[in-house]
């Protein structure tokens, strides 16, 4: 099988240098700085065993002019796998939905997409072009901060990908790609049920925006700083207890944390590489790199969908979802968010 890497970040980098160092055929799809770097040097994957570089044939995006697609049609053992934020799954699904594949139809109509990404709404999304739809819960602690760059700190492990088909389900090319993933140092447990751990996924997601307004060390924060932490405990508190009452409202089954903790176990561990620790999760990293964006939307966003839908109260999921899109808008530092405007009117 080949595998098309749509959105090579510090998800999408690490699963596609790691395909690629166990002998499979990868093609990265990238975009800027980031593109450019990688086709002059590889894309570098620090990892806490070393470094490694994937030279691996880099692409844009098929919309965009020179994107480096060539136009002979997609061979039909491709495996597309969508690593993008959520909010631009939308222009990445159009931009490949009608690619021709060998042998007649269209990459929609033929080929299987994984959706490896934060969020529960890129299955729904998918589904509404592609045929097969194939949900990825990922739990992959890494890093994109600079063009050419992905540092991943996982180990032994880089990541854990549970996968299955959508809605519910699993199948032979799922046991394929799990088999696949597994060679490259990423677990893959094939599970009927996957959605439900997408949906415990999003629980733990609720935080990453709290994580990118106020740092990663907010909670730990000493002396002077006990006020704000016990500020950012209460919020964090606030955002998954409006989330499971959310959920349970909807009638949407999920994965609890001693679940999720006993399949991890100590196989991805976050460990620091080159001696430095993670600097934050994938939220954080879009305020750090002013990115013009966030997934914050198509995380606390989707418990504030459910609870209007549901008639489920979510204050907080709703402010911070408002205080991240002001963040991106005025282009805040990462971690530097007054924490008053946004916790006292809850108060």
């Amino acid at each position: 099988m080949r595998y098309v890497i749509i959105g090579a970040g510090a998800v999408g980098g690490t699963i596609g240098v790691r395909l690629g160092e166990a002998g499979r055929d990868v093609t990265l799809v990238a975009r800027g700085a980031h593109l450019a770097a990688i086709r002059a040097h590889g894309l570098t994957l620090s990892t806490p065993d070393g470094e490694y570089v994937g030279r691996l044939p880099a692409i844009g995006d098929p919309a965009s002019a020179g994107s480096g697609l060539a136009d002979e049609p997609l061979p039909p053992d491709t495996v597309l796998v969508l690593t993008v934020k959520s909010q631009d799954t939308e222009a990445a699904l159009r931009s490949w939905a009608d690619l021709p594949v060998q042998g007649g139809g269209t990459a929609a109509q033929r080929l299987p997409l994984l959706t490896a990404q934060n969020g529960v709404a890129n299955e729904r999304a998918a589904a509404r072009l592609f045929d097969r739809v194939y949900p990825v819960c990922v739990w992959l602690p890494a890093t994109h901060l600079e063009p050419g760059r992905v540092v991943a700190s996982g180990h032994p492990y880089s990541g854990m990908l549970h996968l299955g088909a959508f809605p519910h389900g699993s199948d032979d090319l799922a046991h394929r790609i799990s088999a696949d993933l597994a060679a490259a140092r990423l677990l893959a447990p094939v599970r009927d049920d996957v959605m439900r751990w997408k949906y415990g996924k999003l629980l733990r997601n609720l935080g990453n925006a709290v994580q990118a307004l106020f740092g990663p060390s907010a909670r730990a924060a000493p002396g002077a700083d006990d006020r704000r932490a016990a500020r950012v405990a209460e919020l964090l508190t606030a955002v998954v207890a409006e989330g499971e009452a959310a959920l349970t409202a909807a009638g949407i089954a999920y994965t609890s944390r001693a679940e999720e903790a006993a399949e991890r176990g100590d196989r991805v561990e976050v460990v620091p590489v080159a001696g430095q620790p993670r600097q934050g999760g994938s939220t954080w990293q879009s305020l750090a790199r002013d990115a013009g964006s966030a997934e914050t939307d198509f995380l606390n966003g989707e418990i504030v969908l459910l609870g209007r839908l549901h008639g489920v109260p979510t204050p907080a999921n709703a402010a911070v979802q408002r205080a991240m899109r002001r963040a991106v808008r005025e282009h805040l530092p990462a971690g530097e968010f007054p924490i008053a405007e946004l916790t006292e009117p809850l108060r």
